[in-house]
């Protein structure tokens, strides 16, 4: 019979997905470790011990060839398999777990704790209203982009199979180059395009590259968090510059921080403000960039959505000195869980940036971005682009006409000449995050503004999003956002007697 020390520690489950061989190798080295069974303590034979656990013998030797193999047995001439010597301080006894008092912090590293105060935009909630950066999802062409992925998946070659594409799968990083040319105004060839998994990936490896800990950066006031997040990754100081009617105040960032390395910038529609930074303003950025030898980060997040004439072209194709670094994303134009976004760098970046994608595990499977490439090449791309362009512009005049009908005398909700969002503008003082929450508890998703700023925040609102939510949900969350904003009326109304 097996020693009754065994019988006590392994208890196999049979109906577990781990498979048997698994769950006694882990039960007999655990508790080797934990000095449950002692040095030179005897097990019994693998013949024996299969017996009494009811499993084969075979199960049983592997697991002993396994622990002999990495130390934690020894097979004695004459005594059998034993448990082996292992030094006292590599014994481990399972701590206690340690639960943290209320309100104690994880231990981070400055910039992980830095990271970690960024406050969520808002919950997960697809096709709810009033989710904002959602695309319509709902009426994406899933079946052709199946058949495209599926084939592309059955034609990979030994290249694709291997690290050949670092910096992107090459007719991906052509059709893109040509999509932006024609669409964007960008000046680039394809090899200066780096496809990535997703535009934070890219904000994140262009940080990394160019920035060292302490640099100063000028980040928009009020600004993208996930700007924000790339920023203190890369142990960045931000210097929050505000925006105004005309964009990115540069000549303010320039008194702010005139030594800054680099700075970031959404000039084609600025989240979460909505605005288009001016020509004259952009000419001015891109003068103090060269001037200053800084970077400009060209986030190009969704101007594709442009409700009044073509986009307006890209800040990199007026750049003549190579200062600007171009982000994109399909997450926008297409759906999100995609994960693939891609930078446009200047020629001298070229390089650095190709080595640098071989470490960081930025990449985009080679299978997507094949299909991708079928996607746009063969038309599919500008067409979807086109139809969610009407379809967006539809639904923001819903949700504005029910603004409108609703909302009239509780906030003021400016319409938007492009973009998947409106902002809902509060009486100044009101606490936008408190208002939030409680929105959220009667089934609505707003976002408020105030959490997009760094320093104290110069105005409150709701940000509405509308390109991934149904006509019908924009209704309701249209009556339902009424109502709660009625009812904080009536609060602040009764705590004012």
């Amino acid at each position: 019979m097996a020693t009754p020390a065994i019988l006590g520690i392994v208890a196999l489950d049979r109906r577990a997905r781990v498979p048997l061989q698994t769950q006694l190798y882990r039960a007999l080295r655990e508790a080797i470790l934990q000095g449950r069974l002692r040095p030179s303590l005897r097990l019994p034979a693998t013949r024996v011990l299969a017996h009494d656990l009811r499993v084969g013998r075979n199960t049983v030797v592997a697991v002993f060839e396994q622990l002999i193999a990495e130390g934690y047995l020894e097979a004695r001439a004459g005594a059998g398999t034993v448990v082996a010597t292992i030094p006292e301080t590599l014994l481990h006894t399972p701590p206690p777990v340690r639960r943290s008092s209320a309100g104690e912090a994880p231990r981070l590293s400055r910039r992980g704790a830095d990271m970690a105060r960024i406050r969520r935009a808002s919950p997960e909630a697809p096709t709810r209203a009033f989710q904002v950066g959602l695309p319509a999802v709902d009426v994406f062409p899933t079946e052709t982009w199946a058949r495209l992925l599926g084939r592309r998946s059955r034609m990979l070659t030994r290249a694709g199979l291997g690290y050949d594409y670092a910096t992107g799968y090459p007719p991906l990083c052509e059709a893109i180059a040509g999509y932006l040319g024609a669409a964007r105004g960008v000046a680039c060839r394809p090899e200066q395009v780096i496809v990535v998994a997703g535009a934070q990936a890219g904000l994140d490896l262009a940080c990394r590259m160019l920035l060292d800990p302490g640099d100063a950066a000028w980040i928009e006031e009020p600004g993208y968090l996930g700007a924000r997040g790339a920023l203190l990754a890369a142990s960045a100081k931000l210097v929050p510059v505000p925006v105004d009617a005309e964009g990115l105040d540069v000549a303010t960032g320039a008194r702010m921080a005139p030594s800054a390395r680099l700075v970031y910038t959404s000039p084609s529609h600025q989240l979460p403000l909505g605005v288009t930074v001016s020509l004259a303003r952009r000419l001015a950025l891109l003068d103090w960039a060269t001037r200053a030898g800084a970077w400009v980060l060209e986030d190009d997040y969704d101007s594709e959505y442009r409700y009044g004439g073509r986009p307006l072209a890209a800040m990199q194709g007026i750049d003549a000195t190579g200062r600007v670094i171009y982000v994109g994303t399909f997450s926008k134009t297409m759906f999100p869980a995609l994960r693939v976004g891609y930078l446009v760098v200047p020629p001298s970046l070229v390089e650095p940036f190709a080595i640098a994608m071989r470490h960081t595990g930025h990449s985009a499977p080679v299978a997507v971005q094949a299909a991708l490439a079928d996607f746009i090449v063969e038309g599919h791309f500008a067409s979807h682009v086109r139809r969610m362009r009407v379809l967006y512009a539809a639904r923001q005049a819903r949700l504005l006409r029910g603004a409108r009908r609703s909302l009239t005398g509780l906030v003021d909700v400016t319409p938007a000449e492009a973009g998947m969002h409106v902002l809902a503008e509060l009486p100044a003082g009101t606490d936008d995050v408190a208002l939030a929450a409680r929105v959220a508890r009667a089934g609505v998703v707003v976002r408020p503004l105030s959490i997009h700023y760094i320093e104290r925040p110069a105005r409150s609102g709701l940000l509405l999003g509308y390109a991934g939510v149904p006509e019908r949900e924009i209704d309701r969350g249209v009556e339902q956002l009424a109502s709660v904003l009625r009812e904080s009326g009536r609060r602040v109304a009764r705590a004012g007697r």
